[in-house]
């Protein structure tokens, strides 16, 4: 992406972290509130493993994006407090965790406002950023967006490298995402519900994400990491991260920084005439013909 990086860097580094907690099982079936055990499992995510991300982030003098779910902002105020305070970016990550897909537009409009509301009652200003829950962005959401005044989203997995939507409203960066680049396809696992079957050793999820991210570099790419510390939050995974920061910064060739300067210099540097459309498939009714 030759131009779009500042100074003498090469390519983009971001970690992320989607502070789902119990949002993200109570989406699957809220009678999940009654199982202690579970939502404790969850819970750990913003009562350990923000405040130790946050201790490892501060050693290394960087700055990370965390999306926060209303839900999670709303049970657990203190922690959004103190990513604030160490001047972390926090993004909009729905209010449910619920899949916007299961919406319509009236309801999608709801779970926008009820989350934008709680993380503005915290942090004293409307986020700018949104991932959205799942990573499923319906077709309408970019305009719902950009209606909202978000600057960028973070969903959607078609390229390496950052890029702007053209929408009703103005133009939306895109900062694109992939599931060998989240940490839930490495650690995530519960008997019930069925989230995810294999825990990983660390040691073997670093090589991969290091590979990854030296690939990407030599292309001129953007790693863009997720991470959920209810996850990476446990003790030898936030050593991990450690690792891989810590090789990102040894290449000398990568800039790292949180999603919103990425997405600033987007706005700046790509040209209007090369916004891309919203990526809506569309096919001719006969082609799936319901037998």
């Amino acid at each position: 992406m030759t131009g779009f990086w500042p100074g003498e860097t090469r390519a983009g580094f971001a970690l992320t972290f989607d502070v789902d907690a119990e949002s993200a099982i109570l989406a699957v079936d809220p009678r999940y509130a009654r199982r202690l055990t579970t939502m404790s499992h969850q819970a750990y995510g913003p009562k350990v493993g923000v405040p130790r991300i946050l201790r490892m982030l501060e050693r290394h003098d960087l700055r990370a994006t965390f999306f926060i779910p209303g839900l999670t902002a709303d049970r657990y105020p203190a922690t959004v407090e103190a990513i604030v305070a160490a001047g972390h970016d926090v993004g909009h990550h729905g209010y449910s965790h619920v899949q916007l897909h299961r919406m319509d537009e009236g309801e999608e409009r709801h779970e926008l406002e009820r989350g934008i509301a709680s993380l503005e009652r915290i942090t004293g200003t409307a986020p700018t950023g949104f991932r959205a829950p799942w990573w499923e962005l319906n077709d309408r959401t970019p305009d719902l967006l950009t209606e909202y005044g978000f600057r960028f989203d973070s969903s959607l997995m078609d390229d390496d490298c950052p890029y702007l939507l053209s929408t009703a409203n103005g133009a939306l960066a895109e900062l694109p995402v992939h599931w060998m680049l989240d940490d839930w396809e490495q650690y995530a696992f519960l008997p019930e519900p069925d989230i995810g079957a294999v825990i990983e050793s660390p040691l073997k999820v670093v090589d991969l994400w290091r590979s990854e991210l030296d690939a990407l570099a030599d292309e001129g790419g953007m790693f863009i990491l997720t991470s959920h510390p209810f996850l990476s939050g446990r003790a030898s995974r936030v050593a991990t991260l450690e690792l891989l920061i810590e090789h990102a910064a040894a290449r000398g060739d990568v800039w790292m920084t949180a999603l919103t300067q990425v997405a600033e210099r987007a706005h700046q540097t790509i040209p209007a005439a090369e916004q891309r459309p919203v990526p809506i498939c569309t096919i001719e009714e006969d082609v799936y013909v319901q037998h």
